[in-house]
């Protein structure tokens, strides 16, 4: 378990597949976020049942409040390459009462310190939808970059948007 001042992030537990059932069927929390093809409860189960465990090359935690010991969201690198020491950083909180509250800084930072001293990465990059201005300014008190845009590649209500591409190189984080 990663440990901060607010969030610890840990194993995805089973016992959580409620929470992220919510979380992606809440429009809110998912509005600048991919959301896929739909699928039943007892579908999305079987797929988070059938994914592997954390590895190198896709490692996911649960971000947990210590405030309540609650799941709040959840944050991985995923797509690591050790040849190039690269990953792509994913993160979504849920649970919209701690929003603005630090958890996101928090868990990024933790995230990317394990991903940079456990993994030795040397880059973790993301993008993200460039009207998203909570996610920007998270990303940017962490330390990552405006690396590029891609134009109009994500579509949400009825209009394209484009994607920001940002990256943080090892050394970089900040605290």
């Amino acid at each position: 378990m990663l440990t901060g001042k607010l969030v610890r992030l840990r194993a995805v537990e089973p016992t959580d597949f409620e929470s992220i059932w919510r979380w992606s069927h809440d429009p809110e929390v998912m509005r600048w976020m991919s959301s896929g093809y739909p699928e039943s409860f007892v579908q999305a189960q079987e797929r988070l049942a059938a994914v592997s465990r954390n590895s190198y090359e896709n490692c996911r935690f649960i971000i947990e409040s210590l405030h309540d010991q609650r799941a709040v969201g959840f944050v991985r690198l995923r797509d690591a390459k050790p040849e190039v020491g690269n990953a792509e950083l994913d993160i979504q909180l849920g649970e919209k009462d701690v929003w603005g509250r630090g958890y996101a800084t928090e868990a990024m930072r933790l995230m990317c310190r394990y991903g940079f001293n456990e993994m030795r990465l040397h880059r973790i990059t993301l993008d993200f939808a460039a009207e998203n201005t909570a996610a920007r300014r998270v990303y940017e008190k962490v330390g990552f970059v405006e690396e590029g845009r891609v134009r109009e590649c994500f579509r949400r209500d009825g209009k394209w948007h484009d994607m920001i591409l940002m990256g943080l190189l090892e050394g970089e984080l900040r605290d």
